[in-house]
């Protein structure tokens, strides 16, 4: 969450307003009005003309600051509908994609989650702020206020407030010194998924030191829509990142200790800890289950926090820190680290976006660092330890979020100037219109600007591919609570959808039946399909989880057509574990042009 950035003109208004209040609390009552306010004609009287003015324009300026009106939000909202269909005019569908929809959620969705159900998980904070000049979260409050909280979104039930259900993380006390239960504080955790589809939540927040990590481990249950909550991990997290090892089991890393004040732990932790099992089944659910602790460790530091994860084909996780020269490959097996060479452009990047590449029937070799730094539009790819540049984005941005699509191509979404800055400076809602636009990279690494997305979202921005091929984006606080048409209702959130271009070729080809069961590594499995003369490939696409710019369950691999037999494909499964770690994914089958079919959930065991 923010180290409070708070902009220096606003907090050198409120100093002086704080001092001035002391002068106006000896003003006599009788000069106040039933308000509370001072009445100006008595304040005049009681202090002078010219004295009681700039009491007037010292109050109106806290007003003008502490506040933020309806009317500017509801403003600022058609401001940006119309500016959208304005940028949007020029881009044709079938060509570009469309953001076809937007409509209320009740959470910000810091976090989020595509589970495997169908449903998507959306967690943040309970604010503690509504203007959106100020800081929403409750990164330096101790007590109940610092609490988490977590919706479910299903997709199948439309856009109302009824498609979504509240799903309230476990009441428990954190050591804060107040010794008062409420919601789990889970924000600015680290997920990842277990190959039995539940979500692995580590690390939150304990209220002070600018950021203190709290210990916490839980588990949410997609199948019953529950939370688990695990033994605390060896040392808090604030900012960790986590990912999914060959073998089922995640490796946590990063963060700040429960020490605040920006101290890191460089201790790797693993869940479950490997004197239990793998959970592999829908009905093996962890509770109270330790993490355990590695023999090697992550000096990853302030600077690295929430660094990149990814397992690729040679089995190792792939640390790839914001520093450039904190990047590094764990082996979860040895437990050992080797040293990577330094990303080239010798610059930290934070909070941009990390993709690994697809490699075709196989797990990835390669990713693709880009974005985290507002004046370097260049992408740079690590393939066989060796960094090159490639293809630069249009602009420079930071908060953005790169997505791995099913026909192999990337979408970015979101992104902003600064931490709390849209391009007209901190804490202000106004944003340059750029950053609102989306870009796409096809199959030669080229990228292309295209529609303007409504809202300009930047930190704590998220977005998942759903299992229709749309993209749902969502995320930003300060945006959503800048551009909420009704702040008092529990509706303070808001999502957008957006349309890629391939849904707007033509019609689908159909994927009707899968697996029920497991599928095993390097086997054949079965699916039918009532189009099988469209179907020209066939894509395994990972469910994401996401956070602060950092997605690591991201992979996309093409899985072989082995045989046809009218209405049924024989696939042949990824070769190993090391391709694609256990767990459930996306399938889908494409056409000539790319156009997927709407996905079935399958299991990789």
């Amino acid at each position: 969450m923010s180290r409070r950035h708070r902009p220096r003109k606003l907090a050198a208004s409120l100093s002086a307003l704080a001092a001035t209040a002391l002068f106006v609390a000896a003003v006599p009552a009788a000069a106040h009005d039933g308000a509370g306010h001072p009445d100006e004609a008595a304040e005049a009287a009681t202090l002078g003309a010219g004295h009681a003015q700039e009491h007037a324009k010292i109050r109106a300026a806290a007003q003008a600051l502490g506040g933020y009106s309806q009317l500017a939000r509801i403003e600022s909202l058609n401001d940006l509908t119309r500016s959208q269909e304005l940028a949007n005019s020029k881009f044709h569908p079938k060509t570009y994609g469309q953001f076809a929809d937007y409509f209320p959620s009740p959470d910000f969705a810091a976090h989020i989650a595509m589970l495997p159900t169908g449903k998507v998980l959306l967690f943040s904070f309970e604010r503690v702020e509504t203007d959106p000049t100020e800081e929403p979260a409750p990164t330096n409050t101790l007590g109940p206020e610092n609490a988490g909280r977590a919706f479910l979104w299903d997709p199948g039930k439309g856009t109302g407030s009824d498609a979504f259900t509240k799903v309230t993380p476990p009441e428990l006390v954190v050591p804060d010194g107040t010794d008062v239960k409420r919601p789990a504080p889970f924000f600015c955790a680290g997920h990842a998924f277990l190959p039995n589809g539940m979500l692995g939540v580590f690390g939150g927040n304990l209220g002070y030191g600018g950021g203190a990590g709290a210990k916490l481990s839980l588990v949410f249950d997609p199948w019953t829509e529950s939370w688990a909550v695990n033994k605390d991990m060896a040392v808090g997290r604030w900012y960790p990142s986590v990912a999914t090892a060959p073998d089922g089991r995640l490796l946590i890393m990063s963060g700040h200790t429960e020490q605040g004040w920006g101290t890191s732990t460089s201790v790797v932790e693993r869940f479950p800890a490997k004197s239990h099992p793998v959970p592999f089944e829908k009905t093996l659910i962890p509770r109270d289950v330790p993490t355990d602790t590695l023999r090697v460790d992550a000096p990853f530091g302030e600077d690295s926090d929430y660094p990149h994860l990814f397992t690729l084909r040679d089995g190792k996780v792939y640390g790839l820190g914001r520093h450039a020269a904190r990047q590094w490959a764990f082996d979860p097996v040895a437990e050992t680290r080797t040293d990577l060479p330094a990303r080239p452009d010798g610059i930290h990047r934070g909070y941009g976006s990390a993709v690994p590449l697809p490699a075709g029937f196989r797990g990835p070799d390669s990713v693709l660092i880009l974005g985290g730094d507002r004046d370097d539009p260049n992408t740079y790819k690590l393939s066989g330890g060796v960094w090159e540049k490639e293809h630069p984005r249009a602009f420079g941005r930071t908060q953005d979020n790169t997505l791995l699509l099913p026909d192999a191509s990337l979408l970015t979404v979101n992104g902003a100037y600064g931490i709390r800055d849209y391009g007209n400076g901190d804490y202000n809602p106004k944003s340059d219109l750029k950053y609102r636009q989306i870009e796409t990279r096809n199959a030669l690494g080229e990228w292309r600007l295209g529609p303007v997305q409504r809202l300009p979202r930047g930190y704590h921005a998220n977005s998942v591919v759903l299992p229709d091929g749309r993209v749902l984006v969502t995320g930003d606080e300060l945006q959503q609570l800048a551009n909420d048409p009704k702040i008092d209702d529990e509706m303070n959130g808001s999502i957008e959808i957006f349309e890629p271009a391939y849904l707007h070729q033509g019609a689908r080809p159909r994927l009707d039946q899968v697996p029920a069961g497991p599928i095993g590594y390097d086997s054949r499995f079965r699916v039918s399909t009532s189009t099988p003369g469209q179907v020209k490939k066939a894509v395994l696409l990972a469910p994401t989880t996401a956070t602060h710019a950092v997605n690591t369950s991201q992979r996309h691999l093409e899985l072989r057509i082995v045989h046809r037999q009218g209405n049924t494909l024989a696939l042949q499964a990824p070769p190993s574990a090391n391709d694609a770690p256990p767990g459930h994914y996306m399938l889908f089958l494409l056409d000539e042009k790319g156009v997927p079919s709407t996905a079935k959930f399958v299991s990789l065991r």
